[in-house]
């Protein structure tokens, strides 16, 4: 899991990254509100954990500024603020979890994974699903409508880095870097790219895959 975290306090910062890191995520720490949205437009990232209290601004006007620029990515809140009128404005403006300070990390863990579970369209631990098409990733399993589907390796690994970012687009080069690794080292080409996608939609059908001219393709999860 890759997380971005918005947090301007020095201890808990630190603290949360080691945590992020002792766990095997990779964590992108931001200690200012102005950064946020050029970082998020860079890269992906799996889930955000926002601190409300920062040095150049109000973090539920920070979230509502990254749904406004179309953001879907799920929010975790972190907030010494606890009254109930702070956290059904954070839910209002689009947080998806509200955890109050002073917090427990397992806790914090526990929500955040399921965080993110719910969003990318997960119905079970490492089970996701798009659609009629679902993927048990523990089994290296694909079924369309109960039926099974046969992949190869790198078909599975490249409807797999889809399903997990579902509703997400996904550029070329992220998917050639995530999917397609040659024995080199080196990504692999684009026409090899759009070969691999060409028969993935030919077993599991039309209207999962869905591509987006001149960037990526994407899994929209209840195509």
């Amino acid at each position: 899991m890759k997380i971005l975290m918005i947090e301007d306090d020095l201890a808990i910062g630190q603290a949360l990254l080691s945590v992020f890191q002792d766990e095997g995520h990779t964590a992108v720490w931001l200690r200012l509100a102005a950064d946020v949205l050029a970082r998020v437009r860079q890269e992906p990232f799996d889930a955000v954990v926002l601190d409300l209290n920062l040095p150049d601004g109000d973090g539920n006007e920070l979230l509502r500024a990254l749904r406004l620029d179309g953001v879907r990515l799920p929010v975790l809140i972190i907030s010494a603020r606890d009254s109930l009128q702070d956290r059904l404005k954070g839910f209002d403006l689009g947080a998806d979890d509200y955890l109050i300070k002073p917090f427990e990390i397992p806790e914090l863990l526990v929500r955040l994974r399921a965080m993110v579970r719910r969003s990318h369209g997960a119905i079970e631990e490492n089970l996701w699903q798009a659609g009629d098409v679902v993927l048990d990733e523990n089994r290296m399993l694909v079924t369309r409508a109960g039926q099974a589907v046969t992949l190869s390796k790198t078909e599975f690994a490249l409807l797999l880095t889809l399903m997990k970012q579902a509703n997400r687009v996904l550029t070329r080069v992220e998917l050639e870097r995530r999917a397609l690794p040659c024995a080199d080292g080196h990504s692999g080409q684009s026409q090899t790219l759009d070969v691999h996608i060409f028969n993935l939609r030919k077993k599991i059908g039309e209207g999962v895959i869905r591509t987006v001219r001149g960037v990526g393709y994407m899994v929209q999860r209840n195509a």
